[in-house]
């Protein structure tokens, strides 16, 4: 049957339409965009989100550069037009291009049509090698974690630190929510080292920190140098206040992951070196008066075998019944993977191994590192090192299956951490 002249322009709007909100015959539209980081060549991958299928394509332009050397976090500001790279510095990727140079930074994007990012500028955190990125419950301050506090000292005069204890730091930044410009948020609390009456311009934090997790009114860094977490109070106008209790015992041999998720905070723990363990998982609930961690009954769970060395963990957000742990490598030496291991969060906050015989942990690709959750709470991804993005579809009993055209899409070199963001406002 032939169309009329109106069928045929009518016809063609729809499809116009259709192209400009990013749908297809064979899809249910972009409902997210997802940004991944690799080290090899300070770049960033962008892809669109499919509703139907999870599937990824590739963002216009993609990759954009990192600004910086060695991108190892990544936030996007709550609405979707800000994202912000901590680079760590050094690395082994190219300096050429890079406008914040080879050391330590954070880069500012904003986000355009279809989540092309464009490079907006650079600043700097207030200690050295930055690790870590966090925005605060309102999405109106940037927590960026360092290693080494400015100038590296060792003060024994700060709260809850030793004479011999050279600690890490947190640098708050208030940020623009027209320009998405950061700026230095002063310690009103602590006076800078030298005489000089100024404020400190960071908050310190225990030794050698990897992490950070918000949970409501609380910040807490995870530090591996004495397996310790550092909380803070969350104040107004970006102020962080230590809590009665200056550190906590992780209860972890060695710690590699902090996230809040739900209702508690989740450590993961990769065990003792050497002793071809599958690590554990510790949760807390939060005591939010005093930003306290507290200990469950029955808490600690050890790891699924034959899942090896957690590095990461998620919450899901639909029900926050379900934890995802993502571990890099395996006690089977016969049969070497990636994998994730799924929990149920049982009522008094315990874990328990979520049913799914021969299946669960569930394979990803190599030497994965951070993951997240899509906007519609359907889909799980993780970003690994072998260059990669696993996507997994997630069932309304919280197991995991691959995604209905492939699960697995080409992302950057040595790719580190991922975000995703759900719209632009």
């Amino acid at each position: 049957m032939k169309l009329s002249r109106i069928g045929r322009v009518s016809m063609a709007l729809v499809v116009s339409v259709a192209m400009g909100l990013g749908m297809t015959a064979c899809g249910g539209g972009t409902i997210g965009f997802m940004w991944v980081l690799g080290t090899q060549y300070n770049q960033i991958a962008g892809f669109k989100i499919d509703d139907f299928t999870g599937n990824l394509t590739a963002i216009p332009h993609s990759p954009f550069t990192s600004g910086g050397a060695n991108p190892v976090s990544i936030v996007v500001k709550p609405g979707g037009r800000f994202v912000y790279v901590v680079n760590k510095g050094g690395g082994n990727g190219p300096a050429a291009g890079l406008p914040c140079g080879t050391a330590g930074s954070i880069s500012e994007f904003s986000v355009g049509g279809q989540g092309i990012l464009t490079f907006q500028q650079c600043f700097q955190s207030q200690g050295t090698t930055p690790v870590w990125a966090a925005n605060d419950s309102t999405g109106n301050f940037l927590y960026v974690l360092d290693q080494v506090a400015k100038d590296a000292i060792c003060d024994s005069t700060l709260p809850g630190f030793s004479s011999t204890s050279c600690y890490g730091s947190i640098t708050v930044f208030s940020i623009d929510p027209n320009t998405g410009r950061l700026t230095l948020v002063l310690n009103q609390q602590v006076k800078a080292q030298g005489n000089t009456g100024l404020q400190q311009t960071y908050f310190a934090v225990g030794q050698t920190p990897t992490m950070m997790a918000v949970s409501g009114g609380c910040l807490f860094t995870l530090n591996t140098a004495d397996q310790t977490v550092s909380p803070y109070a969350v104040g107004t106008a970006g102020q962080l206040t230590f809590t009665t209790t200056q550190k906590f015992n992780s209860g972890a041999v060695t710690p590699t992951s902090i996230i809040a998720g739900g209702s508690g905070i989740y450590i993961t723990d990769a065990g003792a070196p050497n002793q071809n363990s599958p690590g554990q998982v510790l949760p807390y609930t939060v005591g939010a008066a005093t930003c306290s961690l507290n200990t469950i009954t029955g808490g600690a769970v050890a790891n699924i075998a034959p899942a090896a060395n957690p590095v990461y963990s998620l919450v899901e957000k639909k029900t926050s019944t379900h934890l995802y742990v993502l571990n890099q490598s395996t006690t089977d030496t016969t049969n070497p993977n990636s994998s994730i291991s799924a929990f149920t969060i049982q009522t008094n906050s315990t874990l328990q191994e979520l049913s799914d015989p021969g299946n669960n942990p569930y394979t990803v690709g190599a030497g994965p590192v951070c993951m997240a959750e899509d906007p519609s709470n359907q889909y799980v991804y993780t970003s690994n090192g072998d260059g990669t993005v696993t996507g997994k579809q997630i069932s309304t009993l919280g197991q995991l299956s691959d995604l209905r055209r492939g699960s697995k899409f080409t992302a950057t070199g040595q790719a580190t951490c991922l975000a995703i963001s759900g719209n632009v406002d």
